[in-house]
């Protein structure tokens, strides 16, 4: 069985949802989710309490979750019907997006690190189960290159360390 399996096991053990695991650990239930699909960084300060909520965690799972994650991005997760529809959805309004982002910032991106998303379930005006999906990035303006003003100094014949 594969780290991300273990993880998923535990997880299945306990038998909570991420957003439960999530309120218990005080944390967002994509970054709780990420955490068991080693998308994440598993901090120190929150170990005790994630242990606590998931009590199948061995200290080798934690040790996996504590490390850095290799983000990635895998074209084959498109075949995934749930993913690719999310996918479509911020294709077909990424222009909008980006000009929304532009109208309320300037020119710039949202960044996905410092980044926070959530997912939630809300019942529509005639009464269907939908999907609210948060993106919360900080904005990261465009700078305009100045000579002289890189914030840092080429030093000419410095040894590489």
């Amino acid at each position: 069985m594969g780290k991300v399996e273990r993880l998923i096991a535990a997880k299945e053990k306990s038998g909570k949802t991420f957003s439960q695991i999530a309120n218990e650990v005080g944390l967002t239930n994509v970054y709780t989710a990420q955490l068991f699909y080693n998308q994440q960084q598993l901090q120190p300060n929150t170990v005790a309490a994630l242990r606590k909520a998931v009590p199948a965690l061995t200290d080798d799972d934690v040790a996996v979750m504590q490390r850095v994650p290799h983000r990635s991005f895998s074209p084959e997760v498109l075949q995934e019907p749930s993913l690719y529809r999310v996918y479509e959805a911020l294709c077909h309004s990424g222009d909008s997006i980006k000009a929304l982002i532009n109208e309320h910032c300037g020119d710039g991106i949202m960044s996905a690190i410092g980044f926070y998303a959530t997912v939630d379930k809300a019942v529509g005006l005639e009464g269907e189960p939908r999907i609210i999906i948060t993106f919360n990035g900080k904005f990261l303006p465009y700078t305009e290159q100045k000579v002289g003003r890189a914030g840092s100094r080429l030093l000419l014949g410095a040894a590489s360390p």
